[in-house]
C-alpha cells in the first residue's frame, strides 16, 4: 500500500479570509521598522503609522513607498477612533449597515496590536459567559474549579495580552450582557467569585475594546448611561460621494475575487450603471414616507460590492468569462428582492419608471440592463 502524505504545514494551509494582520504582514513590517513616532505604552505601531496603514500614505508622508488606502473616510474620524482608543474609554463605531464598522475595527487592531481575532460577536443569544469565561466541565468535574479549568472568552483573552478585543453588534445584546463590560472598561479587571484566591484577572497595558453598534438597532437593546459613559462614539456615515464610493465598490470586489484567483476589469460604463442606480433607489427610498414603500435592503455600499462580486462571478462560470450588463441587473434584483411579494412590486415600479427613463436617453447598456431586470422581476412574481 502506498504510504499516505503527510500533511502540509501550517504555514502552507490556505485559509479563505485572512485577517488584516496576515493579509498586510508584509506593509505592516516595513511600516513598523520606520516607524520613529511616540506610541501608547505597548502598541506595536504609533498613531501616525495607524493612520498611514488605513488611509494610505500622501507625498507629505515622505515614504520610500506607496502604501495604498484600505478604508476610505475623512481621516479626522479615523484620527478621532485612534485617539479614542490611546485613552481609558473604549470605542464605539456607530453606523448604518454597511458603512465598513468591522472593516475599520480589524484594521485599528491589525494596526495597533497585531491581532484582530479577538472577537464576540453579539446576539439575541450571547451570554455573559461570552465576555468574561466559561469553565472546561471534564476539567472541574475531575479536579475542581482553578484558573486551569477556566475557557476564557476573547475578551479575556484580550486584556491578559494587553491587545484589543472586539465585540461586534453590541446593541444586538440584552442590556444585562451588555453591562457586563462595564468594569471591564472602568477597572480594567474582571473577578472570577468561583475561586477562592487569585481570583482576579487584571487588564495588561495596551487593552482596549472596539465595538460596533448599527445605528438601526436603536432602542432594541439601549445601552445603559454607565456603560455609554465608558465608550467614545465615533459615528462611521454612509458614504455620499461617488468618486469615494466607486473606489470602495473597486478596491473590496477587486479583494473579495482574489480569492478565487480571479482578476476582472469591470467596465467602467458598468460600474457606473451600478452606482446610479443605487443612487436612484435611495433617492426613491428617502421620498417615501412608510416603511413599507422602502426596501428592506440599507442600499449600502456593502450591498453593491455583492452585487458585482456576485455578477463577475456569474460571467466567469455560465458566461462568457466577462460583466455584461444582463448579469448585472439579475444579481441586483436577486440581492435586494428579499420580501416577496413587497420587494418586487417596489422594484418593478422602480424599473419601469427610473430605470426605462434612463434606458431611453442613454447607451445600449442601459437598454440591457433594463431587460434583464425587467424579465428577473417577472420571474419572482
Amino acid at each position: 500500500m502506498p504510504k499516505p502524505k503527510p500533511a502540509p504545514p501550517a504555514a502552507a494551509v490556505e485559509i479563505l479570509r485572512e485577517p488584516a494582520e496576515v493579509k498586510y504582514a508584509e506593509e505592516l513590517a516595513w511600516l513598523r521598522s520606520i516607524d520613529d513616532g511616540p506610541r501608547p505604552s505597548s502598541w506595536a505601531s504609533s498613531p501616525r503609522m495607524v493612520r498611514i496603514f488605513i488611509l494610505g500614505s500622501s507625498p507629505s508622508d515622505k515614504l520610500d513607498r506607496e502604501v495604498r488606502p484600505k478604508f476610505f473616510g475623512d481621516p479626522s474620524t479615523i484620527e478621532r477612533a485612534i485617539v479614542t482608543l490611546a485613552s481609558d474609554r473604549g470605542l464605539l463605531l456607530i453606523g448604518d449597515p454597511g458603512t465598513g464598522k468591522s472593516w475599520l475595527a480589524e484594521l485599528l487592531a491589525a494596526a495597533i496590536c497585531g491581532n484582530s481575532t479577538h472577537v464576540v460577536q453579539g446576539t439575541a443569544g450571547t451570554t455573559e459567559d461570552h465576555i468574561k469565561y466559561s469553565w472546561n466541565v471534564a476539567m472541574v468535574i475531575a479536579a475542581g474549579q482553578s484558573r486551569d479549568s477556566i475557557i476564557p472568552s476573547p475578551i479575556m483573552t484580550a486584556m491578559q495580552g494587553g491587545l484589543m478585543g472586539r465585540f461586534e453588534e453590541l446593541t444586538r445584546c440584552s442590556s444585562d450582557v451588555q453591562d457586563a463590560l462595564i468594569s471591564i472598561l472602568s477597572e480594567k479587571y474582571t473577578t472570577i467569585p468561583e475561586l477562592k484566591g487569585d481570583n482576579v484577572v487584571f487588564a495588561r497595558p495596551g487593552f482596549n475594546i472596539i465595538a460596533t453598534a448599527n445605528a438601526r438597532d436603536r432602542g432594541v437593546n439601549e445601552l445603559s448611561s454607565a456603560l455609554k459613559r465608558r465608550f467614545n462614539f465615533v459615528q462611521v456615515p454612509v458614504v455620499t460621494n461617488k468618486k469615494t464610493e466607486k473606489e470602495i465598490v473597486l478596491f473590496r470586489t477587486r479583494e473579495l475575487l482574489a480569492r478565487n484567483r480571479f482578476e476582472v476589469e469591470v467596465p467602467p460604463a458598468l460600474l457606473d450603471i451600478l452606482l446610479q442606480t443605487f443612487a436612484d433607489l435611495r433617492e426613491v427610498s428617502a421620498a417615501e414616507n412608510s416603511e413599507e414603500s422602502r426596501l428592506e435592503s440599507a442600499l449600502s455600499t456593502a450591498e453593491q460590492i455583492g452585487v458585482l462580486e456576485d455578477a463577475v462571478l456569474h460571467g466567469q462560470f455560465f458566461g462568457e468569462g466577462e460583466l455584461a450588463p444582463g448579469m448585472l441587473a439579475r444579481s441586483l434584483v436577486g440581492t435586494l428582492a428579499r420580501r416577496i411579494p413587497e420587494d418586487v412590486s417596489i422594484l418593478n415600479k422602480f424599473w419601469h419608471a427610473q430605470v426605462s427613463k434612463r434606458a431611453k436617453k442613454d447607451n445600449a447598456g442601459w437598454r440591457a440592463f433594463e431587460a434583464a431586470g425587467k424579465q428577473a422581476l417577472e420571474h419572482l412574481k
